[in-house]
């Protein structure tokens, strides 16, 4: 049975005649839209404290901009109410996957507001990442509550950034990753290729990475004081590139033509944005077709960074890094994976 459960809620937002008196009040902005949204999340919030008072769980409501991880101690279980990107920020704070993640949404888009031709758009979160919804989670969080429900252990990605004077580890990835520079008219220019430890065979094959007329990179490059050698690597001009994970594949990886996978899956996805690439009758489209693959479970990605800036939007535009020319990034899947509460199998 859950003893303890932390609930990560999404922001509230600020009134109107404060954002006024600040002069940051939007013009365009339908208040009373906003406002309505924010009484079904409170409405939400509301009934979900009460259904855990009922069950004898005791917890903590966290606003999402004041979580901390001293808020995760002796904690049985998370709940983000919100959307996918409440569910998102939260799992960032699980960064060894030792805690479960539940989440709900507070304020799901019906039926009719999911057509793209209405004068106003009145989509919300799709709630891709939630369990269930503010209409159903009296029946679907009991069985959670006392060890039941369906958990899944969803694939991170792991990031390393090798700058001149440090080497930093970044927060697990859930769903996806973009590199690129920090202006979207700018091109983002890096080496990209596959990191092989430095004492196996250099002839060893890498599956689905070969690249025509790519030469083993003779540099040895070092993470965490390891020597590896990058193998089958190029140059890329390009718009910056995706990196997701198989839960992250049916988000802006499939937007962007990626392919969709199977959630548990261990592999993770890259694809180049927007590739210039010379037009050389002999290799334009096999590098065309190089644009999107599949890096495996075991396999590790790198990229040194050629452009004066660049940054790396982790989980969307919240949380990122920033990038200087000659940085490497190491990517693979090792980061510890996340538990988290699926409506079924099927998602």
């Amino acid at each position: 049975k859950t003893n303890k459960a932390s609930i990560h809620v999404h922001s509230s937002p600020q009134s109107l005649p404060q954002l006024k008196l600040r002069g940051q009040a939007p013009k365009a902005l339908r208040w009373k839209r906003l406002e309505s949204r924010y009484e079904s999340h409170k409405t939400c919030v509301t009934n979900l404290l009460s259904i855990l008072r009922h069950h004898n769980v005791d917890f903590a409501c966290i606003n999402r901009v004041e979580l901390d991880r001293q808020h995760l101690s002796g904690v049985d279980l998370v709940v983000a109410v919100g959307g996918d990107g409440t569910v998102l920020s939260a799992a960032h704070f699980l960064d060894h996957g030792t805690i479960p993640l539940l989440g709900i949404n507070s304020d799901p888009t019906s039926e009719d507001d999911k057509s793209v031709k209405k004068k106003s758009d009145e989509r919300r979160s799709h709630g891709a990442l939630c369990m269930c919804t503010a209409q159903d989670m009296d029946t679907a969080l009991p069985p959670v509550l006392y060890g039941d429900g369906h958990i899944e252990t969803r694939t991170r990605i792991q990031t390393v950034v090798k700058s001149t004077f440090a080497e930093t580890r970044l927060v697990p990835a859930l769903n996806d990753m973009l590199i690129a520079n920090p202006s979207p008219a700018a091109v983002s220019r890096f080496r990209m290729g596959w990191l092989q430890k430095a004492n196996q065979s250099q002839h060893s094959q890498i599956p689905d990475t070969q690249i025509p007329n790519c030469e083993i990179y003779g540099t040895v490059t070092r993470f965490s004081g390891i020597p590896y050698s990058v193998t089958n690597s190029i140059n890329v001009w390009s718009s910056g590139m995706w990196v997701s994970t198989a839960t992250g594949s049916s988000a802006a990886m499939a937007a962007a033509g990626g392919k969709h996978m199977n959630t548990s899956s261990r592999d993770l996805q890259y694809l180049i944005r927007e590739h210039m690439i010379e037009n050389h009758p002999s290799t334009k489209q096999e590098l065309a077709d190089f644009n999107n693959k599949i890096v495996g479970s075991e396999e590790q990605l790198t990229l040194r960074w050629n452009s004066q800036k660049g940054r790396i939007f982790i989980d969307g535009s919240h949380l990122s890094h920033n990038l200087e020319l000659g940085d490497e990034i190491l990517i693979n899947a090792k980061a510890p994976p996340l538990s988290l509460f699926t409506r079924d199998a099927a998602l």
